[in-house]
């Protein structure tokens, strides 16, 4: 364990940005963390260094992403249809499937050190669900989880046209995280048509525009989604 803890984590948004561009900002932080870590155990206790924390704000363009455990199959457009899309793809080291991210869509990339809050992946996922599930409730929206399954959903209980309004995708190393959660602010759904969202072809996909019948202010819903985050992980943003 740390012998040093710290809950500062720097939070950043950048706007948007290129995908691949963003990952490897993420790869570079992730692996200073990493590095730190690797540093303090070789360290005497009192000679150890605070991990850092960091949370990035952040919209991409038109892309598509598949994790680790995804199907190809599941991208069900060629080369030249992802021109025609204007959408890049790119198969990438998280967990979980194929997801979309765009213009509207609110993605968020947790880099922590969770030595420096709990060891607990599971506890980990519940926690950035729940800061979408409470997001949506300031909303009037009633969201929740569906059993076997990571992400947001709406109809969650009687699940008579469940659909997903977040989706979530994490890697983890030496209790460091990366990737993180896309939640459908303003988001055109019509490229989820070109997938089968997370590998799951009989649920449909939502977004908070289209359960409020209006646009949102993307402002305000990175706010709240980034106190409620401050608020469960027992954060100081800095």
């Amino acid at each position: 364990m740390n012998q040093v803890i710290n809950k500062k984590v720097k939070f950043l948004d950048l706007g948007l940005q290129d995908y691949k561009e963003c990952w490897d900002y993420q790869e570079s932080i992730f692996g200073s963390i990493v590095n730190q870590k690797i540093d303090n155990r070789k360290a005497a206790p009192e000679a150890q260094v605070a991990t850092e924390n960091y949370l990035l704000f952040v919209e991409h363009p038109h892309v598509y992403t598949l994790g680790k455990s995804g199907e190809l199959s599941h991208l069900l457009l060629d080369e030249k249809g992802l021109e025609e899309k204007h959408a890049t793809f790119y198969k990438i080291n998280r967990g979980g499937d194929i997801t979309y991210h765009g213009p509207g869509q609110l993605v968020g990339y947790p880099i922590l050190d969770l030595e420096n809050f709990f060891t607990d992946i599971h506890k980990y996922l519940r926690l950035l669900e729940e800061a979408i599930i409470l997001t949506l409730a300031d909303y009037g929206i009633a969201a929740g989880r569906i059993n076997g399954l990571t992400g947001v959903w709406l109809d969650h209980v009687e699940q008579k046209n469940p659909r997903k309004i977040c989706a979530m995708g994490v890697k983890s190393s030496r209790w460091v995280t990366m990737h993180g959660f896309a939640f459908n602010v303003n988001a055109d759904l019509s490229y989820f048509g070109n997938i089968v969202p997370c590998g799951i072809a009989d649920k449909a996909v939502t977004s908070l525009h289209l359960e409020l019948g209006r646009a949102v202010d993307e402002s305000e819903v990175k706010e709240k989604v980034r106190n409620h985050l401050v608020e469960l992980f027992g954060m100081e943003l800095v």
